[in-house]
């Protein structure tokens, strides 16, 4: 009985293969087609149509052999994406779908204005984006996304802000869109700033357009 059962496994064992050949035949006989159709959605017409030519450029093949790393890489070069999401359409289109980044601020750069992404990338300024503030000094670009993170925590709107400046010591000082400069701690926090906007919603007192919060509990004002 247990040569029997030996025998029939061996059987069986022996077909898997015979069948595994055959299959293996047919598909490498297979031809499928090339990808025919690329389609990209979320950038300006301009913008998909150079991403697009640059990704055509690539030896894409058919869908089944294609390597998706190579047109990943090629994505994330964009400084304009945030994110995105590659999709295989059988049989021979690829559809990609982006989420633009969001303009910040504009920032001097080696003598170039660029625009920094909230993906953390520069962008050069061709369309001279100038409703966006502008950063004078050389803030990291992670130091800057910091700041504003604090900042739209706060009760501040990042649009009320005109132009900022950094300083080497990592502090910021903030010019608002009604031209009073606030100059802010070296250690911002959220109750500080805070403070700041509070004293100036009930503040009823002189004219001024200098804010000084730099030192701890106090806010000083000048004209």
């Amino acid at each position: 009985m247990h040569q029997r059962k030996s025998k029939i496994i061996l059987i069986y064992f022996f077909l898997l293969i015979i069948i595994a050949s055959i299959n293996n035949n047919n598909l490498n006989n297979l031809k499928f087609d090339q990808i025919k159709n690329v389609e990209i959605l979320g950038l300006d017409k301009k913008e998909n149509n150079i991403l697009l030519t640059k990704i055509q450029n690539l030896k894409l093949g058919n869908i089944f052999s294609l390597n998706s790393n190579e047109i990943e890489k090629l994505i994330e070069s964009n400084s304009l994406v945030e994110r995105y999401k590659v999709f295989k359409k059988y049989p021979n289109k690829i559809e990609i779908k982006i989420q633009k980044t969001e303009f910040l601020a504009k920032i001097n750069d080696d003598g170039k204005i660029f625009i920094i992404g909230s993906n953390g990338k520069l962008t050069p300024d061709k369309l001279k984006y100038n409703d966006l503030p502008f950063i004078f000094g050389k803030p990291d670009i992670i130091e800057f996304l910091k700041f504003k993170k604090v900042i739209d925590e706060s009760k501040f709107s990042f649009q009320q802000i005109d132009d900022l400046y950094f300083f080497p010591s990592k502090r910021w000082d903030l010019k608002l869109k009604n031209n009073i400069l606030l100059k802010l701690p070296n250690r911002l926090n959220l109750e500080t700033i805070n403070n700041v906007y509070n004293f100036l919603e009930n503040y009823n007192g002189k004219n001024f357009n200098i804010v000084d919060a730099r030192l701890e509990n106090q806010i000083i004002l000048h004209e």
